[in-house]
């Protein structure tokens, strides 16, 4: 049995010849800053907004990496990850959601993921992610966002997933609708 202080915490880039990254977020801002955040860390990217792409891609080129979000418009991310990892075994995936909870992060690491991340995310945790040594645990992240940020996230994802509509958004989010309209008339918290 090996010790843990010959475990490397964190895998080099360098260590791996294919540097290809995919990235698969339909969240068009997000996808094109980590894009380009990823690309100055050496990365070799693609990008893709859909489903669809991502199983061309998955199909043609597969990388050796990817961040892959979970709810896309034309389906499940993890449908993606599935062709990923059928086509290179080696690939170290990563599944981005702004809705997580216990089930899709079981579901995502049975079918290949290595990780599993919240949305918002920035660069160095998903770098982090990519390149954890399969025998380390984790290292939980240096500013993570308060309970009241990811509660303020959601709405707000859900308010723009119903076309800033506040009686859709309080219908499917189960609130008042004045309640809603406060919280939507507050600035974000820290």
């Amino acid at each position: 049995m090996r010790s843990q202080k010959n475990v490397p915490e964190q895998l080099k880039l360098d260590d791996f010849d294919d540097k290809s990254l995919l990235i698969l977020d339909d969240d068009d801002p997000l996808r094109g800053r980590l894009a380009r955040a990823m690309e100055k860390k050496g990365f070799q990217v693609k990008e893709a907004k859909s489903v669809a792409e991502g199983l061309n891609i998955a199909k043609s080129f597969p990388t050796a990496f990817a961040v892959i979000d979970l709810r896309l418009e034309d389906g499940n991310g993890l449908d993606v990850v599935k062709e990923l990892f059928k086509n290179k075994k080696e690939s170290r995936i990563v599944m981005l959601t702004g809705y997580g909870n216990l089930p899709t992060a079981v579901e995502a690491v049975k079918v290949g993921a290595i990780d599993y991340i919240a949305k918002p995310v920035d660069a160095d945790d998903v770098e982090a992610a990519l390149l954890a040594s399969p025998e380390s645990k984790a290292k939980p992240p240096e500013n993570p966002m308060s309970a009241d940020r990811v509660k303020w996230e959601h709405i707000h994802r859900v308010f723009e997933l119903c076309n800033r509509n506040v009686s859709e958004t309080a219908r499917r989010l189960k609130m008042h609708r004045r309640t809603l309209q406060r919280i939507l008339s507050k600035r974000s918290p820290r």
